[in-house]
């Protein structure tokens, strides 16, 4: 897969610009605060229906405009498609082929795309919700169901979060079991939509590690709750530890027990990563992450995503910035950077220059 020809109109800084891009590596260089990075966040935001940067849409909107269009064409194994977004202050719209999209959950699985940039490294860094969001955000692209059963168990889990605030006991004990019931199938889907792609995900990662590092450290990912059995035997342990911890949920305020509340362990040389690891460790384990995704969208897809490396040389030392270039060669990679001279090591590239919101040709 990959992307011809990116169009944006009042997106960030740019105006109105179209970005034609090669098959391999792509290299958009420039000063910083150029847009550069608006430029990557574009790529992946059509790609998946949500910005690399922000929650909020209406935040990509050009200052002083009502609306910020963009669009892309692309190549895949079934042929060209053509991706359209429209963001207003109030909503948006979404068009493949022509064709409206009126479910979030069809906006993923058209254009596959990795992003990695420095800000990344809360992969590894901080808490649960970023390990949480990463299997999210990639398994969503690859799975509908996966997308339309979290969507739902957020929902749910919304209601059931405000039913135990609820001061009328009786109420609250009777209903539970009617929340608990659909809650539970959800829980299900997703916990093991997860556990399957830890499970491919970790030995990938392992060897992107290796590979990076020379053989000198081995990254370990693993899941902090494993998850046995079928899906519907699962439904039903969930469901019994959804009823055993009623009081206990009662007293908090909140659903203290389900995948929402689920974790992601990576160790490096067998020492938890978010603790021990350095910062140069800490980029490479999760550049290793990354690349793993990588090759699960190959395996599942049958096709290799468009690869999206914001600002990532200059955090990297030379030796694995050269095994970076070379990890990547075969599939489309857009890469942002200052200087393009020093990161291309003797590879061939398409080079281009950003400024002010637009290209210098």
């Amino acid at each position: 897969m990959r992307i011809k020809n990116l169009n944006l109109k009042n997106f960030r800084n740019y105006r109105d610009e179209s970005i034609d891009f090669g098959g391999g590596l792509n290299v958009l260089f420039g000063r910083n605060a150029q847009g550069k990075t608006n430029c990557a966040e574009a790529v992946f935001y059509l790609c998946t229906g949500v910005s690399s940067r922000t929650k909020r849409d209406k935040q990509l909107i050009m200052h002083g405009k009502d609306c910020a269009e963009l669009s892309a064409t692309a190549e895949g194994r079934y042929g060209n498609i053509e991706i359209y977004a429209k963001i207003t202050e109030t909503g948006r719209e979404f068009r493949v082929n022509g064709n409206k999209i009126t479910r979030s959950a069809d906006i993923m699985g058209n254009l596959f795309s990795v992003f990695f940039s420095p800000q990344e490294l809360r992969l590894i860094q901080d808490g649960p919700d970023e390990r949480r969001r990463f299997l999210n955000v990639s398994i969503s692209q690859l799975s509908k169901p996966y997308f339309t059963a979290l969507q739902r168990y957020n929902k749910i889990l919304e209601q059931r979060n405000n039913l135990l605030k609820n001061r009328d006991l009786q109420l609250v004990y009777e209903t539970l079991p009617v929340w608990d019931a659909q809650l539970s199938k959800y829980a299900a889907t997703v916990a093991c939509k997860r556990a399957e792609y830890i499970g491919m995900l970790a030995p990938l990662a392992r060897e992107a590690h290796l590979f990076l590092t020379d053989g000198s450290e081995v990254l370990t990912v693993s899941p902090e709750k494993k998850y046995k059995g079928s899906e519907a035997e699962l439904e039903k342990r969930l469901f019994d530890e959804l009823s055993d911890s009623y009081e206990r949920d009662i007293r908090l305020g909140f659903t203290a027990s389900g995948p929402h509340r689920d974790d992601m362990d990576i160790e490096i040389d067998g020492t938890d990563a978010k603790t021990y690891a350095s910062q140069g460790q800490t980029r490479t384990a999760a550049l290793s992450v990354k690349l793993a995704e990588v090759e699960i969208f190959k395996q599942l897809s049958g096709e290799y995503p468009v690869l999206i490396l914001d600002d990532v040389m200059s955090e990297l030392d030379l030796p694995r910035r050269k095994k970076l270039v070379e990890r990547t060669a075969d599939l489309q990679t857009i890469l942002t950077c200052t200087h393009a001279e020093r990161v291309l090591y003797g590879k061939a590239a398409q080079k281009i220059r950003i400024e002010g919101g637009a290209v210098k040709r």
